[in-house]
């Protein structure tokens, strides 16, 4: 994007709405996001830092004027400077506390949306970080009328550390020394200052608390930058417009500190159990949690995630189905082909589609949409079989047909219809099997055509034999048994090639199933992992905050923590073994449809065995045998000679 664009706006009706100009353009970004939005008062300066993330001078609004200049949230979407295949996302939006608006829910609804669709927030204020500027944050306090975790159960403050992004708070035109007690500190340690909690449990106390407390509850990553004056007061605002050389060498130092903190921690937006969220889904997610503020109600996370999963999984079935069908669409160009082949490019992309889908799915904890993927690809692959098949007949039947186009001619014309007109009917016979043989490219019908177009001939052959009267009854007898020979040994070919098939087809399906399970392994174990990594930080950072409280005397609120803890680590266990179970099941019922699949195929085999089997065998390559006889001659099987 060359310049920024409306994602959220306030309609007529004073409702938020999401802009279709921006979903458009956040569908077709199929990277990971990194979501920096900036919130604050209006006229803070707030736009004046994302110009700066962008790389640009120019781009959001800056306002000079009383007036704020950003309505709703506006996006800018560029390359990532410092991570590969990773698209920017920032957020600028309208500016918190506007007389003009008089709708201080609002404000905390353009809030809420900025938690939600960040994975790092920006909190922009001017001055220092006073107890006034703690108390202008009430939606901070305000944001689990907005926000809910589940709907089925009441959620701690400290689940929110799941979801919420982490924490920077920009000050700007900061003057003061940066002391505490006489002693210098670090822009971090000045804001755990501002952030210390007082002892006691009056009315006051617990006024002042709860802002600081509800940060340190929902954003235990917390960052602080303190920013002087940019410049001279009467050149502020013209901000946009200054050359560097302008500006003061502090501030410019600071925002570039600012910058460098933001691309190189701010990381990629992720929902709950460490799925990555890519453009698409935050579009989605954003229109997701505006129509349901707009509608009056609380978004509650897990519910938009579930939702969300399904939107997902459903398109990831659809493109996994599609990568497929264009593949073998692309096969069946050269059809006809051997069964290997067909088979070889089957498991390539049934492999491709399967990485297609784990790509893009998530909580798919039953294997509902690998399951319905390996249908679905199952029975496109009948289909390409059937195909191949059909196309294998017809350029086998095209063959013969032109190969035995001379005899049909002599047929009609009755050239075979003279004394020893079967040894000639016979030398064109075998003349086209042979041709027919050395013939390319002929497909997995090859010799059930041939069989086929054998028995046709034989209905001539049997007509041609009885009406030659130069060979005895004798002679003839000993025919009619050579040709069910040759018909026989034809059978078997066909019936061997048709087995060779079956075999092949089970060990296609048996590769097909185990690079499945092979791929849902790896999710599975990545999304556990992810899990855990998850819970690991929340851990850590409810153990940071107790150490804190301890440190400051808060011992009540400490051991308050620590049940939490507990608790929390219940859940987790709890949560590791429902996966540990789902993972199990999901093998599970996998192999058990692998082994339906494999047990109807042995069962074909096994009846093709027999039939096979129980066939009579036939002299080896008797249709040689029988041929030759005949071009020899047949004196030594009683009477009469035949033509060399």
């Amino acid at each position: 994007m060359d310049k920024p664009v409306c994602l959220i706006d306030t309609a007529s009706d004073g409702k938020l709405c999401v802009q279709q100009s921006a979903l458009q353009v956040l569908e077709q970004i199929q990277q990971p996001v990194v979501v920096v939005a900036v919130v604050g008062l209006y006229r803070t300066g707030k736009s004046y830092l994302m110009n700066r993330l962008a790389g640009q001078q120019t781009g959001f609004a800056l306002g000079s004027t009383i007036e704020s200049k950003t309505k709703g949230i506006w996006m800018w979407c560029v390359p990532h400077p410092t991570k590969a295949e990773t698209t920017l996302v920032l957020l600028d939006t309208e500016g918190l506390g506007d007389v003009d608006k008089g709708d201080s829910k609002h404000d905390t609804k353009i809030f809420s949306l900025s938690v939600l669709l960040s994975s790092t927030l920006v909190l922009n204020s001017q001055g220092t970080i006073d107890n006034r500027a703690i108390e202008e944050l009430q939606y901070v306090t305000e944001l689990t009328e907005y926000i809910k975790i589940k709907s089925d159960e009441d959620e701690e403050d400290s689940e929110f550390v799941k979801f919420f992004p982490s924490f920077i708070w920009a000050v700007r035109d900061f003057t003061l020394e940066q002391k505490i007690n006489d002693k210098y500190v670090t822009e971090d340690q000045y804001l755990e200052f501002a952030l210390k909690l007082k002892p006691g449990s009056s009315r006051t106390v617990n006024e002042f608390n709860l802002p600081r407390q509800c940060i340190r509850n929902y954003f235990p990553t917390r960052k602080c930058f303190t920013f002087p004056f940019p410049t001279a007061p009467e050149k502020v605002s013209r901000l946009e417009s200054l050359d560097p050389a302008e500006l003061s060498p502090d501030f410019q130092e600071v925002t570039q500190r600012f910058c460098n903190f933001v691309f190189d921690k701010s990381e990629v937006k992720k929902l709950k159990d460490g799925y990555t969220v890519t453009g698409r889904v935050l579009g989605q997610f954003a229109k997701t949690y505006v129509d349901t503020l707009s509608s009056g109600k609380v978004p509650f996370l897990e519910n938009a995630v579930l939702a969300m999963a399904l939107i997902e999984n459903e398109a990831a079935l659809k493109q996994g189905l599609e990568v497929y069908q264009t593949g073998m669409e692309t096969l069946r160009s050269s059809f006809p082909l051997e069964l290997k082949e067909v088979s070889s490019e089957h498991q390539r992309l049934s492999r491709t589609a399967t990485q297609v889908l784990m790509k893009r799915s998530f909580k798919d904890s039953e294997g509902t949409y690998l399951k319905s993927l390996e249908e679905g690809i199952n029975n496109l692959f009948h289909g390409y079989l059937c195909q191949n098949e059909e196309a294998s007949k017809k350029r086998c039947e095209n063959i013969l047909s032109s190969l035995s186009g001379t005899m049909t001619e002599k047929l009609k014309k009755g050239s075979y219809a003279i004394p020893g007109g079967y040894v000639l009917f016979s030398q064109d016979l075998e003349d086209i099997v042979k041709k027919y043989k050395i013939q390319a490219h002929k497909g997995v019908k090859a010799e059930d055509t041939l069989e086929e177009f054998l028995k046709q001939k034989s209905v001539e052959s049997k007509a041609i034999l009885q009406a030659d009267n130069k060979l005895t009854e004798k002679e003839k007898k000993i025919m009619e048994e050579r040709e069910k020979a040759i018909l026989l040994a034809q059978e078997i070919n066909t019936k061997e090639q048709n087995q060779r098939h079956l075999e092949e087809k089970m060990e296609a399906d048996r590769r097909s199933n185990e690079e499945r399970m092979r791929q849902m392994r790896e999710k599975m174990d990545e999304e556990m992992r992810l899990q855990k990594e998850e819970a690991e930080r929340a851990m850590d950072s409810k153990l940071k905050e107790q150490a804190a409280l301890l440190e400051k005397g808060f011992k009540d609120k400490a051991d308050r923590m620590s049940q939490e803890m507990e608790e929390f680590k219940r859940k987790n266990k709890k949560a590791e073994k429902e996966n540990d179970e789902l993972l199990k099941k999901m093998i599970a019922n996998m192999n058990k449809r692998h082994a339906d699949t494999m047990n109807l195929l042995k069962k074909q085999h096994s009846k093709q065995m027999e039939a096979i089997m129980s066939m009579p065998k036939p002299e080896p390559d008797p249709g040689s045998v029988i041929l030759r006889l005949l071009l020899v001659g047949l004196s030594s099987f009683g009477g009469g000679s035949c033509p060399r």
